[in-house]
């Protein structure tokens, strides 16, 4: 369920960063909502990388295993 769940943040993140872009772009937002959204948008652009990170060290574990899958311990503190 914790897979799901990291997912559905990243994609969640994914799709309120695309949100912030669109509305940044239209150009209608003041120069305060602007900055508002802009710092949003950097913290949602850090979880998606973070996300990310994490997705392709799993995908390194894997590779580096020949292909076999093994059941490996995967801190994932460590990835951030």
């Amino acid at each position: 369920m914790a897979r799901k769940k990291a997912a559905l943040d990243f994609e969640q993140s994914l799709t309120d960063l695309q949100n912030l872009v669109e509305r940044l772009e239209n150009g209608e937002l003041s120069l305060e909502d602007s900055l508002a959204a802009f710092e949003q948008g950097i913290r949602l652009t850090r979880d998606c990388q973070a996300a990310l990170a994490q997705a392709e060290q799993k995908v390194q574990i894997l590779l580096e295993r020949d292909g076999e899958l093994e059941e490996a311990p995967f801190d994932a503190d460590q990835s951030a």
